[in-house]
């Protein structure tokens, strides 16, 4: 009898999947990578000799990213952006066409999340998540792209989006239907702006512990007690494997790709069980009380 082993694990961090200098004189323009999987893909993109432009509110944030980047020896940018605000992202590209010319690539990792069951859910709460994670993708791939437009040069855009775009997020109701909206929103500018020389393409990561998680994230894995043997590839992710998948989606080798969604979860988001679990309502598993108005 065949024993379960798992999918291999990769490569180690500084291994590359692309040729070296494979993005030499192309700035890249990453949202949210001064923290976990946005840094990690950032950091991707400055070994193959990216330019890095860092965007985030929060200075501790670019300042996190700006010494991953420069650790590699690239060059990098902070820009303080909110995303949520036109102005704010025209002026932090702006910016990082002073510094390295226009970007050529753009990777919206920018989001908000949180669990909570949708009866508990303010109504700011629905707004501030779906305005950054859908509003926010949606302005700064409408400012790359009215650039590169003007410009006539093509451009490549990697949104990061979530399973639970297909499925439904019980617990994550807002994000879930943000990132439905990423999905659609890369598929229609896809077909918009290829005439263009515009590609843009989703990346979905799974499970891909890091030091930036949430306490509130991080409390609902913790209650996970074995995270490898709840996945088929017997192991989760490491968080150079999303940076090659979205290196890979940009370069010269993927160009053809456009419009596409890329699941980088070990399948895990299409497991299915012979037999159904119990129901365990959003409430039991979180902890919380019955809800009372």
């Amino acid at each position: 009898m065949t024993e379960p082993i798992g999918l291999p694990r990769p490569p180690a961090v500084g291994d590359t999947a692309l040729r070296p200098g494979t993005f030499d004189g192309t700035a890249v323009f990453v949202t949210g990578a001064g923290t976990g999987l946005g840094k990690a893909i950032a950091s991707e993109f400055a070994r193959l000799g990216a330019d890095v432009v860092i965007a985030s509110r929060k200075p501790e944030h670019l300042t996190a990213g700006a010494e991953a980047i420069e650790a590699i020896g690239a060059r990098v940018l902070t820009v303080s952006c909110d995303i949520r605000d036109a102005e704010s992202v025209a002026a932090a590209f702006d910016a990082a066409v002073d510094a390295f010319g226009l970007p050529g690539v753009l990777v919206n990792n920018a989001a908000a999340n949180f669990p909570v069951p949708a009866e508990d859910m303010s109504p700011n709460a629905w707004r501030t998540v779906v305005d950054i994670t859908l509003n926010g993708t949606f302005l700064c791939c409408r400012e790359f792209g009215r650039r590169h437009l003007a410009a006539g040069t093509p451009g490549s855009i990697v949104n990061i989006g979530a399973s639970y775009a297909w499925t439904g997020g019980p617990g994550f109701v807002h994000s879930a239907a943000a990132k439905a909206g990423v999905k659609n929103l890369t598929e229609s500018l896809a077909v918009e702006w290829g005439p263009y020389g515009i590609q843009v393409n989703c990346l979905v990561p799974g499970l891909f512990p890091h030091e930036d998680m949430t306490d509130d994230i991080r409390g609902n894995l913790d209650r996970t007690h074995d995270k490898d043997a709840c996945q088929p590839a017997l192991r989760v992710g490491e968080r150079q494997e999303l940076g090659w998948a979205a290196t890979f989606l940009a370069s010269p080798y993927g160009r053809f790709i456009s419009g596409h969604t890329l699941v980088v979860d070990g399948a895990n988001w299409q497991r299915r069980s012979m037999t159904n679990p119990p129901v365990t309502t959003i409430r039991d598993q979180m902890g919380r009380p019955p809800f009372e108005p």
